[in-house]
């Protein structure tokens, strides 16, 4: 890429923050391995270093689970800018069992999306050791689940989550796309006042629905939690109301939304 890919900027912040924002809807740790010295903006994680550089993506593992405290870990690389939460939930369900979720796309196994056991770890390390630095090495020594590309389409038609951003021509298209997949939700009366904004542009993954809006609406903005958006964070409070197009109020969480819809969020007391 020829420049830090964490800090390239992506919808408004450095791209390891944009990642780190989609896992804190899901989880309640973050682990981010950096390499020795390597220079992050302020996290809400639990930062570890490699402890020898240059050891590539088992290293990252290794690391990263010997950091972790929770038996299950979701595990992905700074540049996957398009991860979908319902994909992400899914690879986890599907653990019973196994030791390994991976993900096979295009052909290809996805060892940086996909959920690890932290019982793995010693192979992990035994593998840094024998100079074995290719994560799939892992997968036939331990119970593997592998998840298959109709599998995978059923959360995720495009394979959006394992887009890669390894050179500029691979950053333009990724904004491009970003840019492509935004809805945006305009705030009236005390939620504008709550937000300090008149509009959040969110990305929606494929099939998204009103639910979702607000739980992307609710991890951008926290604080509107409690004050329009329910404890759930996947409904309004009771007196709000949501309106797509300027055309029809929505009332039910199922209700579909797409990029390029506008989303309005008001107070159903202030007469709008």
């Amino acid at each position: 890429m020829g420049t830090p890919k964490a800090l390239l900027p992506f919808a408004g912040v450095p791209l390891v923050v944009h990642v780190v924002a989609a896992l804190r809807a899901l989880f309640d740790e973050i682990v981010v391995v950096a390499a020795p010295g390597q220079d992050l903006p302020a996290l809400p994680v639990t930062l570890v270093r490699d402890a020898v550089a240059y050891q590539g993506p088992v290293g990252g593992l290794s690391y990263g689970l010997g950091a972790a405290s929770a038996e299950v870990c979701f595990v992905t690389a700074c540049d996957s800018a398009f991860l979908n939460r319902r994909l992400i939930s899914h690879l986890v369900s599907r653990l019973d069992g196994c030791d390994v979720v991976v993900p096979h796309w295009q052909g290809r196994a996805q060892p940086l999306h996909a959920v690890y056991r932290r019982t793995v770890l010693p192979l992990l390390e035994a593998q840094l050791a024998r100079g074995e630095l290719r994560p799939v090495s892992l997968f036939d020594k331990v119970p593997t689940c592998r998840i298959e590309e109709d599998e995978i389409r059923r959360f995720d038609p495009d394979g959006a989550s394992f887009f890669n951003m390894n050179t500029p021509d691979d950053y333009a298209d990724a904004l491009k796309r970003w840019a492509a997949s935004q809805c945006t939700v305009e705030l009236f009366g005390v939620a504008r006042l709550v937000a300090n904004a008149r509009e959040v542009s969110l990305a929606l993954a494929p099939g998204a629905t009103m639910s979702d809006v607000v739980a992307a609406l609710a991890d951008r903005v926290p604080a509107l939690v409690g004050r329009v958006i329910a404890a759930d964070r996947r409904t309004l409070v009771d007196g709000y109301a949501c309106n797509v197009n300027g055309i029809e109020f929505i009332r039910s969480g199922a209700a579909p939304v797409e990029s390029g819809d506008s989303v309005v969020i008001l107070s159903v007391d202030a007469g709008g």
